[in-house]
């Protein structure tokens, strides 16, 4: 099989302006940067407000490990079939981040003959956005020391700036950085970091806004640090909304592209998944409904994290209501979860998969805590025996739940027939009874503690000394009443990546508590969450290349 760039390269792609045409949107509205991408006015929206809603659509998975999931991949294939059952349908999606790119990854856009393209212009710099994110971020640095170092009026404590600078890069030496040494004219030295750009709470706030000028707001709400008194600081105080709001005057319209098929794709912004909600902005989202008959969108890492932030944060902001909720799950996946080790995941073993299934199954029930009508996409890898998927289908019909094989990758939309057509048959079937699993004021702690009990199955949670202060502070300025973000790994239901399966009983740790007051959500961290990553030992970027006629090798 042609590698994922090659397919690529081969697609014939229509001009934009004749994707735009298909979901009823003209040139007027539309921001070309070259032939293939172009973005959507931000003011369509308005003009579209009263347009009913089409039906959206939850991509979600088991959690994630290295056999394999392919939830992107059958987030696109299932567009594409949808299309193919003639259905005016929408992928809403986030970027790539370029440094995993570089890093790990390779690339982020579907894969095999179910992606989104141009694929390398996507995951490189695509139409600037996260640079634009970058430079809103760093202006807001560069104010704070500026600020300190010119009298430092509003009392900044500079042992307590919170606020990061950024870059879209995996850089592990700038994790911990120290600033303003060589002497007076440099500023005031103090220590200091940098988060790679998705991190940034600036992207969380782009991905939450509605449009431009609650974009500024939420800017101007960020904390940035505290007083020698302990008073918040934040970014209207240094008057720097209205500047990064410049800046992200283009970054907030959503881009369009199209998949493989020529199936509409919004692709718009890419905030972590584990210090913020790993969701596409809720501006392309919002958009999608009023233009397609069924939007399929996605959220970051396994349900525990992404289904649930999708729900808890997403759809509360956005006052949005799913339709159904589709968890992608491998065989190979479930057998790792069942205890086989990765380099044997391709031969048969009934008793691994069955004893993997209850990852799974805890998912599902998590999806139904919502009220979200689910079904499960097995898609199938080219070493997956009929014995291993047929047990897989059994158990999910001894929960009512239906399940379809996606063979999206080696066959495209044709290969997520089936799964489109039982998506159909379900949102016809079963309307939805939404709910978010917690009432945001709730105390901060009864909160934490009630994500960790429903969905990961978590006995107890122990508050380390520094979370249960943050959380004090938190209340005591009258913010506990936002949603939780919780930041933990993602290979396990549990804060103990090795603990796989469906683990109950155990015990979180919080180790600390953040307040994103511009994104509008608290942040619980457990574990060792990393903002900043490091490049592999091996990086993707040394097999990445260019020849003297601008064709790219490497991304895949």
């Amino acid at each position: 099989m042609l590698t994922d760039i090659e397919i690529a390269r081969n697609a014939r792609m229509l001009p934009i302006e004749d994707i735009a045409g298909q979901l009823g949107v003209g040139r007027e509205w539309l921001e070309l940067y070259g032939n293939y991408k172009a973005k959507i006015s931000d003011r369509l929206l308005d003009r579209l407000k009263d347009k009913p809603d089409g039906k959206l659509v939850l991509v979600t998975a088991i959690n994630p490990t290295p056999a394999g999931e392919g939830k992107t991949t059958v987030t696109v294939g299932l567009g594409q079939a949808m299309g193919r059952l003639g259905k005016r349908a929408v992928i809403a999606i986030r970027e790539p981040s370029m440094g995993p790119v570089m890093g790990l990854k390779g690339g982020a856009a579907g894969g095999g003959y179910a992606q989104v393209v141009p694929m390398e212009d996507i995951n490189l710099h695509f139409t600037g956005d996260l640079h634009a994110v970058t430079a809103a971020n760093n202006l807001l640095s560069a104010a704070i020391d500026n600020h300190i170092h010119q009298g430092n009026a509003l009392g900044i404590d500079p042992r307590q700036v919170v606020w990061k600078r950024a870059m879209d890069m995996n850089d592990r030496v700038l994790r911990q950085v120290v600033v303003g040494l060589g002497g007076k004219a440099n500023g005031f030295p103090r220590e200091d970091g940098f988060v790679i750009s998705v991190a940034s709470e600036v992207m969380a706030i782009l991905c939450l806004s509605r449009d431009l000028m609650e974009l500024k707001e939420r800017l101007s709400r960020a904390i940035i640090g505290y007083t020698m008194s302990g008073k918040p600081v934040t970014c209207g105080d240094l008057k720097m909304e209205g500047a990064m709001a410049m800046l992200l005057k283009d970054a907030i319209k959503p881009n369009l592209v199209q998949t493989l098929e020529n199936t509409p794709c919004l692709i718009h912004g890419g905030p972590f998944a584990n210090i913020a909600h790993g969701c596409n902005s809720l501006i392309a989202t919002r958009t999608a409904l009023k233009l397609a008959d069924c939007v399929i969108t996605e959220a970051g890492f396994g349900a525990d994290l992404g289904a649930e932030k999708f729900f808890d944060i997403k759809c509360r902001y956005g006052g949005l209501t799913p339709s159904a909720a589709v968890i992608v799950v491998s065989v190979r996946a479930l057998k790792y979860n069942g205890g086989v080790k990765k380099d044997q995941l391709t031969m048969e073993n009934l008793q691994a998969v069955g004893a993997g299934i209850p990852n799974l199954k805890k998912h599902v029930d998590n999806i139904r805590k919502f009220g979200v009508p689910v079904m499960v996409a097995i898609n199938r890898f080219p070493t997956d025996t009929p014995q291993e998927i047929e047990l897989v289908r059994e158990m999910c019909s001894s929960w009512g739940v239906d399940s379809a094989v996606a063979e999206v990758f080696a066959r495209g939309g044709e290969g997520g027939l089936e799964l489109a057509e039982k998506l159909c048959a379900l949102i016809d079937r079963e309307k939805p009874d939404f709910r978010p699993l917690y009432d945001t004021n709730l105390p901060v702690k009864e909160k934490i503690e009630l994500i960790c009990r429903e969905i990961y199955g978590a006995g107890a949670v122990e508050y380390k000394d520094r979370a249960l202060k943050e959380i004090k502070k938190i209340e005591e300025l009258g913010m506990g009443n936002l949603p939780i973000c919780m930041a933990k790994t993602q290979f396990s239901l549990s804060d103990d990546p090795a603990l796989l399966g469906a683990p109950s009983g155990f015990e979180i740790t919080v180790k600390e508590v953040r307040l994103s007051a511009g994104a509008g959500f608290i942040v619980a961290l457990t574990g060792d969450i990393m903002t900043m990553p490091g490049l592999p030992k091996d990086p993707a970027a040394t097999r990445m290349d260019i020849d003297s006629e601008g064709r790219i090798t490497g991304l895949f």
